[in-house]
């Protein structure tokens, strides 16, 4: 099965020949091998570019490096820096890069792994000096996380960033209606070889081991984590709390009285950090819309994929209500916009009164759940599973009737039916509508 990934391709398309190195992000098994070293390259062949003019090399394939050993052969081609880790000789690649190319033609270089290669920002430096060089990497393991990467890059390169696969990128993959496809989607996500998978079992194995023996050992190596056991409870605490602001002073009680661990304040925060870094969970701040100021706390905390989100909860809390607003969060995402979680403040009528009869008001936060924002466009949206009462469509929508700008204010619920805007201008837009066409906002 071939997903086309058509948005990040083009992402790489954009950013052609611009000068700058193409630094690929994202989470363990999100794609972005099969982006630059399939996707892409079958982009550059097909566009005319001779197939000598790319050069693929994989940093963590023998069959690659094995081709190093013809150059500098006084040389080892595999060199240790650290007791458990080798690194590839970067001198010798220099002179294989330099066989392969002339200083007349275009090559395009693309580099998987980028992190195990000696000294890899020094020689990816001076490989930019040559202007008829286009550089792509990607670069993810224990040692060193595409955020490391992207981040010793800055101002040199640019990212882009790939995420497990969209709800209508996963709808390439099968001949399932969209509400079919939902019902497996909300369960197991978008990792793209989880997506090929046939039996349920077997995609519910792989996710529970790549959380237990990708990603956590990842983060456990690479941040050099005693407390491997905390580690891991905080992993399930955060599942279990998306779509919910994250309480860091909840975390740390939730340890002491259900787990019967002392853990600070400072070890939480640092533990987000590490999800993030590596690209398990991204943080949504708050923002006072009336105000026109973020919140410093608190924040929400939503998965990359949701089907890692359920194994680590060894697929127990499937919350139809919670995942739908995740996956939202990322389809936004996806899109390229900036989102963060919204925040009215009013002042709100009680059922009290003061000494002279008048009725007493109270300042009241009503939540927005996404502020989307892109360049001069914004959109508020709220995420609601169902809004079949009148008394549930008064919810959902309170807080966008707050807001007093004129960016479109939008409700994205499973109604069936085609969009419509009640008498405030608010408007409902089906969920599959929503997830299965990208120019529905605009319209």
């Amino acid at each position: 099965m071939e997903y086309s990934r058509n948005l990040y391709l083009n992402r790489l398309i954009e950013r052609k020949q611009n000068g700058l190195i193409k630094v690929i992000t994202g989470a363990r098994r999100a794609g972005k091998s099969y982006l630059l070293n399939e996707l892409y390259y079958k982009y550059l062949l097909n566009s005319g570019v001779p197939s000598t003019n790319i050069i693929r090399f994989a940093f963590d394939s023998d069959e690659d490096i094995d081709l190093l050993d013809a150059y500098i052969p006084e040389e080892s081609t595999k060199i240790g820096q650290k007791p458990d880790m080798l690194f590839v000789n970067a001198k010798k690649f220099r002179a294989y890069i330099k066989d392969k190319t002339n200083d007349k033609d275009n090559f395009y270089l693309l580099l998987d792994e980028v992190q195990m290669l000696d000294n890899f920002v020094g020689t990816l430096n001076g490989l930019l000096r040559h202007t008829n060089y286009d550089i792509y990497v990607t670069g993810s393991n224990s040692k060193f996380l595409s955020s490391d990467i992207a981040t010793e890059f800055k101002g040199r390169g640019t990212v882009v960033h790939v995420l497990p696969l969209a709800f209508s990128e996963y709808m390439q993959g099968t001949e399932l209606s969209p509400e079919r496809a939902w019902r497996e989607y909300v369960v197991t996500g978008g990792i793209p070889l989880v997506a090929q998978m046939r039996s349920e079992e077997e995609k519910y194995t792989y996710l529970k081991n790549l959380c237990e023996e990708t990603y956590l050992k990842d983060i456990i190596t690479h941040n050099r984590i005693k407390k491997k056991v905390e580690l891991g409870d905080t992993f399930n605490i955060l599942a279990s709390m998306i779509g919910s602001p994250v309480n860091i002073k909840k975390i740390t009680d939730t340890f002491k009285t259900n787990l019967d661990k002392g853990i600070t304040r400072d070890t939480i925060i640092d533990y987000i950090d590490y999800f993030q870094d590596a690209f398990v969970v991204s943080k949504a701040n708050k923002y006072n819309i009336k105000g026109r100021k973020y919140i410093g706390s608190p924040f929400k905390l939503y998965f990359e994929d949701v089907g890692v989100r359920n194994a680590r909860l060894n697929f127990r809390q499937i919350e139809e209500t919670h995942i739908m607003e995740n996956i939202l969060y990322n389809e936004l995402r996806y899109r390229g916009f900036n989102v963060d979680v919204g925040e009215v403040t009013i002042n709100e009528k009680t059922d009290r009164i003061d000494v002279n009869g008048k009725p007493i008001y109270a300042k009241k936060a009503l939540e927005v759940d996404f502020i989307a924002t892109k360049g001069d466009q914004k959109f508020y949206i709220q995420s609601a599973l169902s809004m079949e009462s009148e008394e549930k469509q008064t919810q959902e929508k309170k807080s966008l009737y707050y807001i007093d700008d004129s960016f479109k204010k939008i409700v994205v619920a499973k109604t069936g039916l085609n969009p419509t805007y009640d008498d405030e201008g608010v408007l409902t837009i089906d969920l599959f509508d929503f997830l299965l066409d990208e120019k529905v906002l605009e319209s």
